[in-house]
């Protein structure tokens, strides 16, 4: 037994002083004289005995009576230990995509909020967050509407960002009690590795999983161009299913129209494949949409085929440049090659990669037409001739890497050492190559640099140098010094530095995850490029420079779709987006698994059990009965007993 007001039980010495007075009460007797003393003595000890009997029942009604009214005003009480805490409730609600899933009443996102509603208290505060917003100190009725409303969104926390973003909302006392609500279906990939986050010593976590009557879904896995023909483009698109399923029909749109309608087959992996012929050189804004009734989000896929713009490549130098233009070919490249003579300087800024083709030296104008192209986020690859003047080449060079060219070595070495795992090479390989014919040089420079080597000799000297917008050859690539024309590994080479030059549009992008693109324009001062889709428009980050202007995409947009890149009211391009596919697996994991300390059936039940933890039975108004049925004794007591 507890009490609210302890210290009023000091009050209870007060029972001292009707003890004192019933032990040390003195009478004085007056004497009379009788005829018959032996029925006096008989009476008087009659007297005696019934007084004392009286007096002492007295007594005890009267402690009992004053003793229940102290403890009356002193408020006992039963409770939990943890009743009397303070306590916090935090809720996190899953509103991913998976909670799309569909249910008897709708989908489970829907279901958790009506039952958030029905069970929590009116006038019971707490903090809400999702995955993509935060309800801090509130009531039921200031959120309901929103809750009614809530977005399903693209990102999934994990468990552990779920524990460190609820600790943000509880206050920092030790002496509360903090209740962390974790209302989610717990697919796999949500619980992670950090399972042991829930463990905290004011914390108790209190998992609630929703889970789907069935757990089915088929999902648009992803689309790219498998082949082109004179007259068209094939393009190819994955499905996948968590369930066997023989076929679903699939619709192809461009723009509004439909243009083709087929299905798609499964096979015992769950997989599908269908390829769709499209028109080589049209524009396409394509929708590819199939109908299932689990998931919505990934019933759709967005993609996008434009005109492409092209890469402006320019040689300079007096060598051959046959084979550059064997592989920088007019589709996808403007391929222009000019000697030392005939170059116009002006024109330097408005390419995208300039390559320096065996220049025996560098005069000055081109070291400073070059340096600031390369200042400007302009590309530039240099093959050495067979002899150099090595000062024009660090003078150059001094800035990129901190590059010099040393002492020419007249010894046959062979390429034997590619660094599969550098960008230019990505996606060239399936595997490491093991037998290889490897090309070989008669002479070569050494080098010093801090550039990534990319193709090495034996020697482990680099061959092929550089990162980001500089690459360099240490050796020649004529043919009375090098075979490297005729080696399989040129085509790869040089058309992936052309390419990268300018980071063209993609088919689509993944939303939530960054993603770059350069677009050749030329852009004043104060002009800036946007995103726009219907009514919704943003700014992404950007950066402009003489030739093009580089985006970069993140956080921005939130939806998928096809969104249109605008120059003022220009449009240039259309850029396509989609969600990542993570939430489509719906495989889940079992919460009475995870290191937490209640899992609870339903939301309901946790809001009983914390009633329950909470409740204080107060026991002052049976002390106040007891003072009255004494009261009542004492006046018995005095009416009756003589």
């Amino acid at each position: 037994m507890q009490f609210k007001h302890p210290e009023l039980l000091w009050a209870l010495f007060l029972l001292l002083i009707p003890i004192l007075i019933h032990l040390f009460q003195l009478r004085r007797f007056q004497k009379t004289p009788f005829t018959n003393v032996k029925f006096l003595q008989k009476v008087v000890s009659e007297s005696r005995k019934s007084n004392t009997l009286k007096k002492w029942l007295l007594l005890c009604t009267r402690l009992l009576l004053l003793g229940a009214l102290i403890l009356a005003f002193a408020q006992p009480f039963f409770a939990e230990k943890i009743a009397l805490k303070k306590k916090a409730t935090v809720i996190y609600l899953d509103n991913s995509f998976s909670m799309q899933a569909k249910t008897d009443g709708g989908t489970l996102l829907s279901e958790a909020v009506q039952e958030i509603l029905r069970s929590v208290p009116e006038d019971h505060e707490f903090s809400l967050f999702t995955n993509n917003g935060v309800f801090r100190n509130v009531t039921l009725k200031t959120i309901q509407n929103e809750l009614l409303l809530l977005p399903h969104a693209s990102k999934q926390l994990q468990l552990s960002d779920i524990y460190l973003k609820a600790n943000t909302l509880f206050e920092p006392d030790e002496n509360t009690l903090n209740n962390l609500v974790v209302i989610s279906d717990f697919q796999r990939r949500m619980v992670g590795t950090g399972t042991d986050s829930l463990s905290h010593s004011t914390l108790r976590s209190n998992l609630i999983q929703v889970n789907p009557p069935q757990v089915e879904n088929v999902a648009i896995d992803s689309v790219y161009i498998s082949g082109y023909t004179s007259e068209s483009i094939e393009l190819t698109t994955l499905f996948s299913s968590n369930y066997e399923i023989e076929s679903i029909p699939v619709s192809l749109f461009n723009g509004d129209q439909l243009i083709a309608k087929t299905s798609v087959a499964f096979d015992t992996q769950k997989r599908g494949t269908v390829t769709f012929s499209l028109p080589k050189d049209e524009s396409i804004v394509g929708k590819i949409q199939i109908s299932d009734a689990a998931l919505m989000y990934d019933n759709s896929f967005y993609f996008n085929i434009d005109t492409k713009e092209k890469i402006k490549v320019l040689a300079i130098g007096s060598a051959s440049t046959d084979f550059l233009t064997r592989i920088y070919t007019q589709n996808e490249f403007q391929f222009e090659s000019r000697t030392l003579k005939n170059l116009n300087y002006g024109t330097l800024e408005d390419q995208h990669l300039i390559i320096l083709n065996e220049l025996e030296s560098i005069p000055n104008a081109l070291t400073t037409g070059v340096g600031a192209f390369v200042r400007k986020d302009g590309h530039l690859l240099i093959i050495p001739a067979a002899t150099v003047d090595s000062e024009t080449y660090r003078s150059l060079l001094a800035n990129s890497f901190a590059t010099s060219y040393g002492a020419q070595i007249n010894q046959e070495r062979s390429i034997t050492d590619i660094t599969f795992s550098h960008p230019i090479y990505q996606n060239v390989f399936e595997k490491k190559v093991a037998s290889f014919q490897y090309p070989k040089v008669s002479q070569y420079y050494r080098v010093k640099t801090t550039a990534p080597s990319i193709l090495s000799f034996q020697d482990k000297n680099p061959f092929l140098f550089g990162a980001n917008n500089f690459f360099a050859f240490t050796a020649s690539l004529s043919s009375e010094n090098s075979n490297f024309k005729n080696s399989p590994l040129i085509v790869p080479t040089f058309y992936n530095i052309g390419v990268n030059s300018l980071k063209l549009p993609q088919l689509y992008y993944t939303l939530e995850k960054e993603s770059k693109i350069d677009v050749p324009i030329k852009l004043t001062k104060d002009n800036i490029l946007k995103a726009k889709r219907g009514d919704y428009e943003f700014i992404p980050q950007q950066e402009s420079f003489a030739n093009k202007a580089s985006l970069s995409f993140f956080d921005s947009p939130v939806e998928d779709g096809i969104y249109a890149l605008m120059n003022g009211e220009l449009p240039l391009r259309n850029l396509s987006f989609n969600y990542t596919r993570d939430e489509s697996e719906l495989v889940y994991t079992d919460p009475t698994s995870l290191d937490a300390t209640h899992t609870n059936e339903s939301i309901s039940e946790f809001f009983e059990r914390m009633q329950k933890d909470s409740s204080i039975k107060e026991l002052w108004k049976w002390f106040v009965i007891l003072a009255l049925f004494f009261m009542g004794m004492e006046v018995l007591i005095q009416k009756y007993m003589k």
